[in-house]
């Protein structure tokens, strides 16, 4: 029987060094979108809290936090509404589970949902288009606080000042995600420490000003209220469900750790910080103007821990679009481009890069952009809802040496390379959504309920339903199942 180790490569001054060695800090990590076999796992579930932690406690949840209570919502109502939007994070735990059952990546695991071809699509469109924009954005965020910086040093910021800048932040960004999985583990935890330090002394600054028992001058009621609930939930529920990709890093644990601990670690690692950061945002808000967050909290915060809170900031963008760019980089493996993990990664930055100049010096792009993704939940909870329910039915069983295989003769090649059942169970969660969306546009079921938006929880469940029933026959579902 042939080795499942696979050949070494070499090391410095001629050494050999193989895989199992490579998934280092100080290494560029070898595995890209390929099998990782059982004698190259190790790890803790618990080394998850940090990952995901790190990556939340960032800018873009005190502007969301903030804008709950601009919307016209109470204190207390935006709060409730952060921690009903922050559960979803425990869907992003049970995605988690299928990493170490498959030894995969979500972006080959997901051909058991889509086919072989199938997911090329899913991964095309959910996957890295998204992920490069969710890059761009908060590339955009992180280049703010440091045009700050340099003003607060004294500099100009011009355009080849603030394009520096934006490259620099990038080129740190990559650096991470192209050493990726073994430098993420490593670093994250320091990072988690300094940032929940800096956040801490926010808090103190945000609490000592903050209206307890604030309420609009205005108090929304009956319809109204509803809406707006649903609608700030959903924008925070946005933010967990974005995130089908939690098996990237989770893939390397053994086969055999505990599944509740990967949920629990994963889920409260990024729901504890989201909802501590979200939380600022909605109180200070009932302190201090928070549609321009970064100004606006400068006002109650020591003057000489202002530099400090925007280099937090930048710090919080990096390692979140750390993650982006390193799943970025999967997607774009995954649809089909046979490059390196770290060639890919890098060609991901090089178009958030391009879109973040373009929006930031030439027009007003990213604010289309911005736009766009606010119906991205019409597709990403769809998206997550198929995901869960395969990783229910399965049982968190996957073969990944069978979902690595793309010939036709793959187990989940199914017809002409696509799961029919996946393809209409999305499409018809899609569509349910679009019927009850109201964001950019007022969808007919909207318009009936006088204006409350159930996209979310519709085409969440429309998608699972549908994908249940339509896979309730299928050999490779019912072999997993049986699987001991």
């Amino acid at each position: 029987m042939a080795s499942t180790i696979p050949d070494p490569i070499p090391g410095p001054q001629g050494a050999q060094v193989t895989p199992r060695d490579t998934d280092r800090p100080g290494r560029v990590e070898a595995h890209g979108i390929d099998h990782i076999p059982d004698s190259e796992r190790r790890g803790h579930p618990r080394e998850l809290f940090s990952v995901w932690a790190a990556a939340n406690v960032n800018y873009l949840s005190l502007v969301i936090g903030g804008a709950l209570v601009l919307m016209g919502l109470s204190l207390w109502q935006a709060l409730a509404a952060i921690v009903v939007g922050n559960l979803f994070w425990v869907l992003t735990g049970v995605l988690a589970t299928s990493g170490p059952a498959a030894g995969a990546p979500s972006e080959v695991i997901t051909r058991a949902l889509y086919g072989v071809l199938g997911n090329r699509v899913n991964n095309a469109v959910g996957g890295w288009l998204v992920s490069v924009c969710y890059f761009a954005l908060n590339l955009a965020a992180a280049a703010a606080a440091a045009f700050a910086l340099v003003e607060r040093a004294g500099l100009t910021p011009t355009t080849p000042v603030k394009a520096a800048v934006v490259v620099v932040i990038a080129a740190l960004t990559l650096i991470i995600s192209v050493y990726g999985h073994g430098l993420i583990i490593k670093l994250y935890l320091p990072i988690t420490l300094v940032l929940a330090g800096v956040f801490a002394v926010v808090a103190f600054a945000v609490l000592r000003h903050a209206d307890l028992s604030y309420a609009p001058a205005a108090p929304l009621t009956g319809i109204d209220l509803w809406a707006l609930l649903l609608a700030g939930t959903t924008m925070i529920a946005s933010g967990p469900l974005s995130y089908t990709t939690s098996a990237d890093f989770s893939r390397y644990l053994p086969r055999t750790a505990s599944k509740r601990a990967i949920v629990g670690w994963t889920a409260f690692g990024a729901f504890l910080p989201s909802v501590v950061v979200c939380s600022l945002g909605a109180l200070a808000a009932t302190a201090v103007d928070m549609t321009d967050p970064q100004t606006a909290l400068q006002e109650i915060l020591p003057g000489w821990f202002v530099p400090v809170f925007l280099l937090a900031l930048v710090l919080g963008t990096i390692a979140i679009n750390a993650l982006t760019a390193y799943s970025a980089g999967l997607a774009l493996q995954a649809v089909g481009l046979r490059v390196r993990r770290a060639v890919s990664v890098l060609v991901d930055g090089a178009v958030a890069v391009a879109l973040t100049l373009y929006g930031l010096l030439v027009s007003n792009f990213l604010d289309t952009v911005s736009n766009a993704l606010q119906v991205i939940v019409v597709l990403s909870g769809p998206l997550a809802a198929v995901y869960v329910t395969d990783v229910l039915l399965r049982r968190g069983r996957y073969d990944g040496p069978a979902l690595s295989d793309e010939t036709p003769g793959s187990p989940f090649w199914y017809r002409a390379g696509v799961n029919p059942a996946g393809a209409l169970a999305l499409v018809g969660g899609i569509v349910s959504a679009s019927l009850c969306v109201n964001t950019l546009y007022t969808g007919p079921v909207a318009a009936a309920l006088d204006g409350v938006d159930l996209s979310l929880p519709v085409g969440m469940a429309v998608s699972a339903a549908l994908y249940a029933l339509l896979m309730r026959d299928d050999p490779a579902l019912r072999a997993a199942r049986a699987t001991v």
